[in-house]
């Protein structure tokens, strides 16, 4: 293949926006350029949903993956709301809950019936909502040290990274901004001073930290807060799911996987050694290739 014809894998070339219901959702896609042959895990389109932490974005969370898993899928990267280049409404729900019904009203204006899923931290959590509620819209789940369905039972609570990301939330610096990136990382010499500059000033850009405040609080009121307890529903989620996890997670520990690999009936678990919250970095090329082997295994039946 010529240069000139090789794919556009740029955070440019692949941005897209598109409305979900009252807002618009900023969102990345690529897919796979050789069509010919069975279409890998039964032909559906693979939705990422990136952690919750200050400046997280689809970008900067998966941006490095994208081109691994666009060859094999249609792959879309989403800005939850909130977060990146999305609108920010006020949450007013349990954000898991939230950003789900967005994410399946930005499907439905990209005429999109059924993907596989994958979350990432609070994006897990998003995942985890949105295959609860909405089953006929999901193949298979991969869900990366998800929020709400990680139990800590032998960390503290809150935990390293969760009290830092409250730090930050508290006072908004750039050395409270990495202190928490150092815990999502065993390699800290993936803490650039690029990654905090460019993450601190998505953090501070207008809106964004009273969206990250807005989401953090919808945890704590206690309207909402059960809702975000999924663990107690993961005995109800009947998808094929593949949990991975960073044996050295300092902000969902490894001990979290426990109770959701008991209580989701076809669910199995991918340690990754040497590795944090960031399996998709850490582990990039072990990464990919375990959960397209997982989607892969995917047939479509019809519902």
């Amino acid at each position: 293949m010529s240069d000139h014809s090789k794919p556009d894998y740029s955070k440019d070339g692949t941005r897209r926006s598109a409305k979900a219901g009252d807002i618009t959702l900023n969102y990345y896609e690529a897919g796979p350029e050789q069509t010919t042959g069975e279409p890998v895990g039964g032909g559906l389109p693979f939705v990422l949903l990136h952690g919750g932490g200050p400046g997280a974005s689809a970008w900067s969370n998966f941006g490095s993956a994208l081109p691994r898993f666009a060859q094999s899928f249609r792959t879309l990267l989403v800005d939850q709301p909130g977060f990146g280049q999305s609108d920010k409404p006020e949450v007013k729900a349990n954000y898991f809950r939230h950003s789900a019904e967005y994410v399946v009203k930005l499907l439905d204006e990209l005429k999109i019936d059924r993907v596989h899923l994958l979350g990432n931290s609070l994006g897990g959590g998003t995942a985890m909502r949105l295959a609860l509620e909405h089953p006929d819209r999901v193949g298979r789940l991969v869900l990366m040290g998800p929020g709400g369905l990680s139990v800590n039972l032998f960390h503290a609570d809150p935990t390293e990274g969760v009290q830092r990301l409250m730090d930050f939330s508290m006072n908004p610096s750039r050395e409270a901004l990495r202190a928490f990136i150092s815990t999502m990382v065993v390699n800290q010499a993936l803490v650039t001073d690029e990654l905090v500059e460019e993450r601190f000033a998505d953090a501070t850009a207008p809106g964004s930290l009273e969206a990250m405040r807005s989401m953090g609080a919808s945890f704590w009121n206690p309207e909402w807060a059960e809702d975000g307890m999924l663990w107690r529903e993961a005995h109800r989620l009947r998808k094929h799911t593949l949990l991975t996890w960073g044996r050295e997670d300092r902000v969902n520990p490894l001990d979290g996987a426990l109770v959701a690999l008991k209580q989701i009936p076809k669910a199995q678990l991918h340690v990754f050694p040497s590795c944090g919250h960031w399996a998709q970095i850490e582990a990039a090329d072990e990464f990919a290739e375990i959960c397209t082997a997982f989607l892969a295994r995917h047939v479509e039946r019809t519902r």
